[in-house]
């Protein structure tokens, strides 16, 4: 399949909004079980399923045993145990993942979080594990198709700088069979979402920083033969916008910045990157800000990491606004049944949460060290979104007056205070926002 076939597949339509959902690996790191998907999953479905959260995804090393065992040295333990079946195909650890025994992967748990009303995603590591190439397994093929086997496939020259599991995939018809036959499985599973890592910026090479694009290329061939609507989201960043039509083309999201935390320094950047991407968000297609590191956070990195956010208040309302109206998936990385009546609060704002439509154009209309400014306005509306926020580490006064002209004797509310305003301008607090709707007058 070349480029100009892939535009007439509507990969677009798996993902009319950004996915909202909740990601293990803020909380978890590699250490994630089954007991506890479960518990976030039901969780979910009980408490935020009716505010559009629906994503359920284990994040990485599901396959690894005793991942998170040596914390103490290593995130990932360099050649560990890899639960694994003849094809070299991954497979969820069943110390962890007790359901998966006996070959059923995890389709059990994926049945659990459907039984919820809701949608069940994986991460996965780009290429083939390396100890199938070590072991020559076989890649499965049907049987028109010749014999290969995993060594064939593998390309030791392409690895992970940080992660030791895997060797990218050689561009050629046989390494195509591999990711037909992986996604096949996932499909089976009944996987719904995929973030795959070290694909959107392959920054072990600096001189080659997208050298993963053929890898792309097959993960979306394979997901459109499954005919399974797989959301593909690609990690880690920063994207690389020189590529920006191609991970438009292939993928769903794409990660605009490496791993963000709970630091004001990472957030405050946040403007400028998604400046850099705000003429990239069309529906299906979403330049992605990373996770929002809210709630209680940590707990898999090592004794003394877990805590709450370390982001203020006002730090984490600036983020939620800037990620809605800028468009970006939203990815929460708590442990959501130890959730905080202020948190559930931020993620259940019906008002600020109807920013995220693709509808809606994202502008940052002024941008300093100080403050910024961001508006949002469909064709096909005449509502018009205006946020303030104060960069700045003292209170200031923050106007959006001089960037936007409103209708006259129209309605204009705040929507974190809902009170009503007569201009899109107000004192901020250190890091912290205001975020206006207008609406004509009647």
């Amino acid at each position: 399949m070349n480029t100009s076939d892939f535009l007439t597949y509507d990969k677009n339509a798996f993902a009319p909004l950004p996915p909202m959902g909740w990601n293990s690996y803020d909380y978890y790191d590699t250490s994630v079980t089954e007991d506890r998907v479960r518990a976030n999953a039901a969780y979910m479905a009980e408490h935020l399923k009716e505010y559009g959260w629906e994503y359920v995804v284990v994040d990485i090393q599901w396959y690894a045993r005793k991942a998170g065992s040596q914390r103490d040295r290593y995130q990932y333990i360099p050649f560990s145990g890899l639960e694994m079946d003849g094809f070299g195909r991954l497979l969820p650890d069943p110390e962890r993942f007790p359901s998966s025994a006996g070959g059923r992967g995890f389709k059990p748990l994926a049945d659990y979080v459907h039984n919820l009303g809701l949608k069940f995603g994986i991460h996965i590591m780009r290429g083939i594990p390396r100890i199938a190439a070590q072991n020559h397994l076989p890649v499965a093929a049907g049987p028109a198709q010749p014999a290969v086997t995993a060594d064939q496939i593998a390309d030791p020259s392409s690895i992970c700088g940080w992660n030791p599991d895997m060797y990218g995939v050689r561009s050629m018809p046989e390494g195509q069979l591999y990711y037909d036959s992986l996604l096949e499985l996932y499909a089976g599973w009944g996987v719904d979402y995929i973030k795959c890592d070290d694909i959107c910026n392959t920054n072990l090479y600096p001189g080659k920083p997208y050298s993963a694009r053929h890898e792309v290329e097959m993960l979306a061939r394979a997901i459109r033969k499954t005919g399974r609507p797989i959301v593909l989201s690609l990690s880690p960043g920063p994207a690389l916008i020189e590529q920006a039509w191609h991970y438009e083309t292939y993928a769903n999201l794409w990660r605009i910045t490496d791993d963000l935390w709970d630091r004001w320094e990472d957030l405050k950047n946040m403007f400028r990157r998604c400046e850099l991407w705000q003429n990239h968000v069309s529906r299906g297609c979403y330049p992605d800000c990373d996770m929002l590191p809210l709630g209680r956070i940590g707990r898999g990195f090592g004794a003394g990491c877990e805590r709450m956010t370390r982001l203020t208040r006002d730090e984490q309302r600036t983020m939620l606004s800037l990620w809605c109206l800028f468009g970006s998936p939203l990815m929460l990385g708590a442990e959501m049944t130890l959730l905080d009546d202020w948190t559930k609060s931020l993620l259940t704002n019906r008002r600020i949460l109807a920013m995220r439509s693709p509808e809606w154009k994202p502008l940052q209309l002024q941008r300093d060290d100080t403050q910024a400014v961001w508006a949002a306005a469909s064709e096909n509306s005449p509502l018009l979104y205006a946020a303030i926020f104060n960069l700045s580490d003292e209170p200031r006064r923050v106007s959006a007056e001089t960037f936007l002209k409103l209708p006259e004797n129209g309605r204009l509310t705040e929507l974190w205070t809902d009170t009503r305003s007569d201009a899109p301008c107000a004192l901020l607090p250190p890091h912290g926002c205001a975020v206006y709707l207008s609406e004509p007058g009647v």
